[in-house]
């Protein structure tokens, strides 16, 4: 009897350890800290900076970009211009499937270019109106046809344009996708809690899964940036995204955490309501162009750039920094003049405006719009700050229901991506609602233009238009500032602050 149950414990013990053994390891998970919230979670829609973070890990593009900016494959391998530069061929890589077994092929690509194109909504619509067709010529090969040559049009297809949702899904869900989001990235949706986190799994059966080092991203918006920090340094964050310029002596003093900056290709900007809604005219800085001018020669940059961002940006006057062959040097970057600037309010005949300024929540706006407040009132200003969610923020410029509002852009490869969408008549982000058929023309000229040299002349012309109109008033050029664990390698720093989460490893 004894006998028998020293063998049934040892028989159990041995179960125990074989089943110990055999059990996977460890699942590792990925928390990543956000500035906000992002916005809705489907690339036809979406329009939100934090939102293509998250899209970095759910949604593969068509193609991508390296750290200098080159565009390389992901979902298509490769691809050709048509005579005279009016179609584009693409090879599609081969055994890739969505996050929800379906196959990705030329269908898929044609499914998701039409979708972007007609969605009611649809914020990628201008990003792709030279595309006249998709034809399909076999399971892994497309032509996108154009109505003219289109420059950035492979720029394009790197971002929220090029990503692929699965058809099935999309047609199942409609206008709800963006709460059940199927893509063919390496991070498949589990759920969303809004302002508290977002969590994807790993999909199994992406295509690049060698390059895949965690079974869970747990993204978490915190706008707070100070409790953004403390939670990297407690060790309950892995990485956080723009963090604050004045922590990051802080942070490299910290044995064990890391730093990474690059400059981006975005900007910092003032958008003023010009036209977008009746409250345009009733606002002197909507109406009328000196105020603008003197709006803008009362603000010092450098000073700005100082005292909001520690000295980690580039100031600029354009939608590309000065140091982007882009960069139209006929309209340099002017400098503070607040004689003139009174000047110029006396003339329009209100030596004392008042403007409502709309900032975001975070950080970086509410620092540059009392910056902004105190310089302005130097010249005669009378500037109140309206402090405002940020996704709601978004929504009321959308809608006209701000006089100016300080906001960022994170910016594109191709100079288009900072342009065309902000300052043509119809486009779907044209917050200022400025429309002006000279600079619808120039745009489009600018689209249609291959060689660098003609884009250059054709931009000259836009940046005179704009320093004169002030539908913008650009700011500076941030560095991305990431902090994160100093377990974590494999990051890449590329210049549109994407997380790439290929190959990131926890050591």
């Amino acid at each position: 009897m004894k006998i028998t149950s020293w063998l049934i414990r040892l028989a159990l013990a041995l179960v125990a350890v074989v089943a110990i053994a055999q059990a996977p390891a460890q699942a590792q998970t990925l928390r990543i800290g956000l500035a906000e919230d992002p916005d809705v979670l489907d690339p036809t829609l979406a329009r939100t900076f934090v939102g293509r973070i998250v899209f970095a890990g759910l949604c593969d593009k068509l193609f991508d970009l390296d750290e200098k900016l080159n565009i390389v494959p992901q979902l298509a391998t490769g691809y050709e211009w048509g005579v005279d530069n009016k179609s584009l061929t693409l090879k599609l890589r081969q055994g890739v499937t969505f996050q929800d077994g379906e196959k990705f092929d030329g269908e898929a690509v044609k499914f998701n270019i039409e979708r972007h194109k007609t969605m009611p909504g649809s914020n990628r619509r201008t990003e792709l109106s030279f595309v006249s067709s998709v034809d399909v010529i076999d399971p892994s090969t497309v032509r996108l046809n154009l109505s003219a040559p289109f420059a950035p049009l492979l720029a394009m297809l790197t971002d929220r344009a090029g990503m692929m949702v699965s058809p099935k899904a999309a047609k199942a869900e409609g206008d709800k996708f963006g709460a059940h989001p199927v893509c063919s990235g390496p991070f498949k949706f589990v759920e969303r809690v809004a302002q508290d986190r977002i969590v994807l799994d790993r999909y199994p059966g992406y295509w690049n899964n060698k390059a895949i080092h965690f079974d869970r991203v747990v993204y978490l918006p915190i706008i707070d940036q100070t409790v953004r920090l403390a939670n990297l340094q407690s060790g309950q964050l892995d990485f956080i995204e723009r963090a604050s310029p004045s922590d990051i002596p802080a942070v490299q003093r910290d044995p064990r955490l890391k730093v990474s900056k690059i400059v981006e290709i975005g900007y910092q900007a003032i958008y003023i309501n010009v036209g977008k809604s009746d409250l345009a005219q009733k606002s002197a800085l909507g109406r009328d162009p000196r105020v603008r001018e003197a709006f803008d020669l009362s603000l010092d940059r450098n000073a700005i750039v100082q005292v909001v961002m520690e000295g980690e940006a580039q100031i600029g006057n354009q939608w590309v920094a000065p140091n982007n062959p882009f960069y139209a040097k006929n309209v340099p970057i002017p400098k503070r003049d607040v004689a003139k600037a009174k000047a110029l309010l006396k003339e329009a005949g209100v030596p004392n405006p008042s403007v409502d300024l709309m900032t975001a929540t975070t950080a970086d706006a509410q620092k540059i719009g009392q910056v902004v407040q105190a310089m302005a009132s130097e010249a005669g200003f009378d500037v109140k700050i309206r402090s405002t969610e940020f996704a709601t923020s978004l929504d009321m410029a959308d809608k006209g229901q701000y006089e100016a509002y300080i906001l960022a852009w994170s910016g594109r490869a191709d100079p288009d991506g900072n342009l065309q969408q902000y300052l043509q008549c119809k486009a779907p982000q044209n917050y200022s609602g400025y429309c002006k058929p000279e600079m619808d023309d120039l745009i489009s000229r600018s689209r249609t233009t291959l060689d660098m040299e003609g884009r250059a002349k054709i931009y000259e012309q836009i940046a005179a238009i704009v320093a004169k109109d002030r539908p913008i008033i650009y700011l500076y050029h941030r560095n991305w500032l990431w902090a994160y664990t100093a377990k974590l390698s494999g990051l890449r720093t590329v210049p549109d602050g994407m997380v790439r989460l290929q190959d990131l490893k926890l050591n």
